[in-house]
């Protein structure tokens, strides 16, 4: 089977080709002759009801510096194309909601990954409240009573934006933290939308687990250790990747948001797990692919693009 495909990312000249999952999907769909098409988000175009961009052939290499080559943009219907990965990073705004609705107009007949629809309505640090028995206590406000109150109650938080990404912007508060009104008023005027504040879990020190679902089952994982003097453990803050096995509890994790992933058309998903603790869905367009590849985990590319080439049988 040969696909016609096309890819919504970033600009494809600026990805670190040794940790970007989308440069992983790439790799894995020419290997399989599928057809490669590239476009940024910027130039998607909607005239009635036809979604239009100026997509670029696309060749891509495993070589850092000559990753890629791209053929002359021509105008093309997006609907003439079998699939479309929708891959370009956060921030999740009024933007990126727009795309969700343009793309929407061309699934599933084009298969979309993933789902726009699904991916517009289930922000990821909000769709997780969805399955509270899994996570620490969670508040979503930027009310100063509520969140003076959760933290009489909880004593050390975790305070970060809502639609954030990549681990910017994330602050431990403790209990009697002299910062915490100073930071109360800096979000209060960088972020309009409420916060996330989250119970402190020290377990993170351990590492914070990135677990990779396919079509709802587990695929694979990562923990990413944060450096000593930092609280985030994401890998583009400086954490450390390890190869890591699932215990009984994240397992339960997996099987327990594995049927409302996979009912949304949720194809490739990233939680964050801490101390057995869930703490993030990621839909947008979640990273680790390369990670779990190169401590001798599964090939996740192979196993997304075998779920996609039998959905377009």
């Amino acid at each position: 089977m040969k696909l016609k495909v096309a890819v919504q990312m970033d600009p494809i000249a600026r990805i670190n080709i040794r940790g970007d999952s989308t440069f992983a999907l790439l790799l894995e769909a020419q290997k399989r002759g599928h057809e490669l098409s590239y476009y940024t988000p910027d130039k998607l175009s909607q005239k009635g009801t036809e979604i239009v961009a100026p997509v670029q052939s696309l060749t891509v290499r495993d070589e850092d510096g000559n990753h890629f080559t791209l053929g002359e943009p021509r105008r093309t219907n997006l609907a003439s194309f079998d699939v479309v990965l929708l891959r370009q990073d956060p921030p999740f705004d009024m933007a990126y909601i727009t795309s969700t609705h343009m793309l929407e107009l061309i699934h599933p007949k084009t298969l979309v990954v993933n789902d726009p629809a699904s991916v517009r309505n289930a922000p990821e640090k909000m769709f997780v409240l969805n399955f509270p028995e899994l996570m620490p206590p969670t508040l979503i406000s930027r009310d100063r009573a509520e969140i003076d109150a959760f933290r009489n109650e909880h004593g050390d938080v975790v305070m970060k934006p809502l639609h954030g990404h990549g681990g910017s912007a994330v602050f431990r508060i403790t209990r009697n933290d002299m910062n915490y009104g100073s930071l109360f008023d800096l979000f209060s005027v960088t972020f309009r939308e409420p916060w996330v504040i989250q119970r402190f879990l020290p377990e993170v020190k351990d590492g914070d687990k990135r677990i990779i679902l396919v079509d709802g089952e587990f695929a694979g994982a990562v923990n990413r250790v944060p450096a000593a003097d930092d609280l985030r453990s994401n890998m583009v803050r400086g954490g450390a990747a390890k190869s890591t096995e699932l215990s009984a509890r994240e397992r339960e994790i997996c099987a327990r948001i594995g049927p409302s992933l996979r009912e949304r058309g949720l194809l490739l998903v990233g939680i964050d797990v801490i101390g057995g603790n869930l703490t993030e869905i990621n839909v947008t367009s979640p990273t680790g692919i390369r990670a779990v590849a190169r401590l001798g985990g599964p090939d996740i590319a192979a196993l997304v693009w075998d779920k996609i080439e039998a959905r377009r049988r």
